[in-house]
């Protein structure tokens, strides 16, 4: 009998732990069953508004935004193309209201004329917190403003210009074109995304902390993993933007589950990565010298590791990010466009005659490819690298257009929309034509509220001029040595909706070596 009471002490509260959670799941079960019902029902309801977004009693645009999720840029486009203004409000459940606009008036309003009423917000940085912690592209206030005063000092450094175009010409002679070369004598598929991923990463981290992964030669051992985990960490802290509501993602991270037990792994490899080199330089006694990111933010005086690591995430992230995902569509473009291709090369023939130079390109000969700067510029108004942003309302507003938002609003800038209104670019807006951006032949700049790919106002981007920079460096180089062709170049690359616009499961293509050109 002892024995038997003694075994029924311990199993009882099993039974009972058991009991709780089964009718816990089976209640949870049953409401999530509810909603579903009850989302379904009222979606075949008619809607309260008949412009803009489908708007339904107590549930906003959740069914339209839960049926239209894996393609929201171009549904919210469609959307946004159908109002008189280019501009609706998008409601979720629990008074999650907002502003999304195409509206270059709007954009300029949000992003200069009040931009102290419109700031990053904190449930926006909450969101990318635990990956970008207190960096510039994820702070307000004074912590903001102290980074961009640092930052802004140091972009416009020519020693940091030649340095970063050191770091491209090394990359690119010595990996890139190398690789696409033995590929053109081999006949061999390259994915180009895979590697000009790799090349960003590895120029971005040289930039960032003087640092070469050698993702795309070498070992790269501890690189590869590193840039493994950094996009990781990037998908996974952009699917928290998506989700139906915040209390789903933050319950999973209580939990450590699913989609956040992935983040939470990939950002501890890259903290760890990061505080390795930190520590390592704040020990050393040749930070002076560096002329990397890292080494300028540790001259300006006391910084923290993690503040220090925090900056240096958020421009490897900016950097590695908007650059590959740039080229990789301006690269599929230029596949079924062959009067393009010849026209920046005979810009690459007129420029290298009038200079005499061979080998890499200098930041003088790269300044003279004008049609070269328009190809890319519009390449990036169909496809920008940061398709959509948003910002928080601290107090009720009314937008140039006429729209009422009030305090704790969001206001999202949709720059994948603008590309395709016909009221900012007129009928011909869905049509890649590098033209619109010439007058006389040289490069004539848009206004950056018709054109925020590089942001706008005082939170304009720094690295605007070395953006385009790399970039040019990269497409000219290339294409003055080989035809790239997309595999698949009639069919526009399906694309995830991450911190960037990226394209999903590669980007295969053909090299093709050209006549008398590198070996």
């Amino acid at each position: 009998m002892l024995i038997n009471v003694n075994v029924d002490k311990h199993i009882r509260p099993y039974h009972f732990k058991q009991s709780q959670m089964e009718v816990l799941s089976f209640l949870w079960l049953s409401l999530v069953f509810i909603v579903y019902l009850y989302v379904q029902f009222m979606a075949r309801q008619k809607p309260r508004n008949n412009k803009g977004f489908k708007d339904y009693p107590l549930i906003g645009t959740l069914p339209e935004f839960l049926i239209n999720r894996h393609r929201f840029l171009e549904w919210t486009t469609q959307v946004l193309g159908d109002c008189p203004t280019n501009t609706a409000i998008f409601s979720r459940p629990y008074k999650l209201y907002g502003v999304i606009t195409a509206n270059p008036d709007n954009v300029e309003h949000i992003l200069k004329t009040r931009f102290d009423n419109y700031p990053k917000g904190e449930d926006f940085i909450s969101l990318l917190k635990d990956f970008l912690g207190n960096g510039i592209f994820n702070a307000d206030g004074e912590l903001w403003k102290v980074q961009r005063k640092i930052a802004s000092y140091e972009f416009s450094t020519r020693s940091l210009r030649n340095f970063i175009v050191e770091a491209v010409t090394f990359e690119l002679q010595t990996r890139l074109l190398p690789i696409l070369s033995k590929a053109s004598h081999s006949n061999r598929v390259l994915d180009l995304k895979d590697l000009l991923e790799r090349f960003a990463f590895d120029n971005v981290c040289k930039l960032a902390f003087n640092v070469d992964p050698a993702c795309l030669g070498g070992d790269g051992t501890a690189g590869s993993e590193f840039m493994r985990a950094f996009e990781d960490a990037a998908v996974h802290s952009s699917g928290r933007f998506m989700s139906v509501l915040p209390l789903v993602w933050k319950t999973k991270k209580l939990l450590n589950i699913g989609s956040e037990r992935r983040l939470r792994k990939s950002i501890a490899t890259v903290h760890e990565f990061a505080d390795s080199i930190i520590r390592s330089r704040l020990e050393s006694s040749h930070t002076t010298r560096g002329e990397d990111l890292l080494s300028r933010f540790i001259r300006t005086g006391d910084c923290s590791p993690e503040f220090l690591r925090d900056v240096v995430i958020s421009f490897i992230l900016a950097g590695r990010e908007t650059t590959s995902s740039g080229l990789n569509w301006f690269f599929w473009i230029l596949s079924s466009r062959p009067n393009v291709r010849k026209r920046i090369r005979d810009e690459i023939e007129r420029v290298r005659s009038a200079n005499g130079g061979v080998g890499a390109f200098g930041y003088e000969e790269l300044k003279e490819m004008q049609y070269l700067h328009a190809a890319i510029s519009e390449s990036m108004r169909l496809y920008p690298p940061v398709p959509i942003d948003t910002l928080a309302c601290l107090n009720d507003d009314v937008l140039p257009d006429g729209t009422r938002i009030e305090k704790g609003w969001f206001i999202s800038y949709h720059t994948y929309a603008m590309g395709r209104m016909e009221s900012v670019w007129g009928k011909d807006s869905t049509e890649f034509k590098p033209e619109r951006w010439l007058e006389n032949g040289t490069y004539r700049a848009e206004s950056v509220f018709r054109y925020p790919v590089f942001h706008a106002g005082p939170r304009m981007c720094l690295g605007k001029e070395m953006a385009y920079i790399q970039m040019k460096s990269i497409a000219a180089s290339v294409l003055e040595n080989f035809d790239i062709e997309a595999l698949d170049k009639d069919t526009c690359p399906k694309h995830v909706l991450s911190l960037t616009l990226r394209i999903i499961g590669g980007l295969p293509v053909r090299v093709t070596l050209r006549d008398a050109c590198y070996n």
